[in-house]
């Protein structure tokens, strides 16, 4: 049996913003503490992502000024267990997955465990739990 892929364990329908999304918004979603990576995209395609630590007290304007591609996507036909390794390495549980084009194709998500990855299953439970 072939070793998975990034295919095979990616979020295929996270949650975007589109690219004139605000600091204010960007904000916003980060007031959900399962969010930790925010995806900016048109027509598609990532154009940037961004995490907390990528906004200042004094960031304002538009959140896509703050957000960056370098060291943050993966392909999908990496496998699973080397994206695993590199996020580990890195300290991140999040990398968005991309094809060649540049075109956003899901997010992987490392589990708060680092055992194994978040699935679309996940996130639909988790998006109807009730709010505490």
């Amino acid at each position: 049996m072939p070793e998975p892929t990034v295919a095979d364990v990616v979020v295929r329908l996270p949650k975007t913003l589109p690219a004139k999304a605000s600091v204010a918004e960007a904000r916003a979603c980060f007031a959900d503490d399962h969010v930790h990576m925010l995806l900016f995209t048109e027509s598609g395609r990532l154009l940037g992502t961004l995490v907390r630590e990528d906004l200042d007290e004094t960031a304002s304007g538009p959140a896509l000024r703050y957000a960056r591609l370098t060291g943050r996507t993966v392909s999908a036909d990496l496998p699973a267990d080397d994206a695993r390794q590199l996020l580990l390495r890195r300290g991140q549980r999040r990398l968005a997955v991309v094809d060649h084009d540049g075109a956003l194709l899901g997010l992987l998500c490392l589990k708060r465990r680092r055992t194994g990855f978040c699935s679309d299953a996940d996130v639909a439970a988790r998006a109807a739990e009730p709010l505490r």
